[in-house]
């Protein structure tokens, strides 16, 4: 065989193959380099969306959870003013109290002084009498009975 045209058929067949493999090999191959790569070119831009999502997300948390404690300190505020307002009016309601129970309390007293003073008065007149009777060794009739004891309570 000669040199020359086995080198003229091996060319030959290089460039068919060269021609095949660049007609019906290299687009789909190189078409699915650029969908891998623009999946992957997706998938980092999806990445860093994601990340600023999550740093936007962690700022408005803050911002809420900074919000919230703002409105929670001004509602415990609002609720220990409510709460001592209630404790002043309470306090103030038991000392209107105190003073009208210890009011009554004490003309319940003098009540039950009087009482006991026109109790002992009758009694005191009664054995008065009973002993003006013993010693008299008579009764009294009821109308000077009568006359006396209001005469010793006038005079008690």
């Amino acid at each position: 065989m000669n040199l020359n045209a086995t080198l003229f058929f091996q060319m030959i067949v290089f460039f068919v193959l060269a021609w095949f493999t660049m007609t019906f090999i290299w687009p789909p191959l190189i078409k699915a380099i650029d969908d891998r790569r623009q999946k992957i070119a997706d998938g980092l831009a999806a990445a860093e969306k994601g990340k600023a999502d999550l740093a936007q997300a962690q700022a408005r948390i803050s911002l809420i959870e900074s919000s919230a404690k703002t409105d929670n300190q001004a509602k415990l505020a609002e609720a220990e003013k409510l709460a001592s307002s209630i404790v002043e009016s309470a306090r103030s309601e038991a000392e209107q109290e105190r003073a009208r129970i210890l009011a009554q309390a004490r003309q319940d007293a003098e009540l039950e002084a009087q009482r006991v003073r026109d109790g002992l008065r009758n009694d005191v007149a009664a054995l008065a009498v009973k002993g003006a009777e013993q010693i008299l060794q008579r009764e009294v009739d009821t109308k000077t009975h009568a006359e006396l004891l209001n005469q010793l309570k006038a005079q008690l």
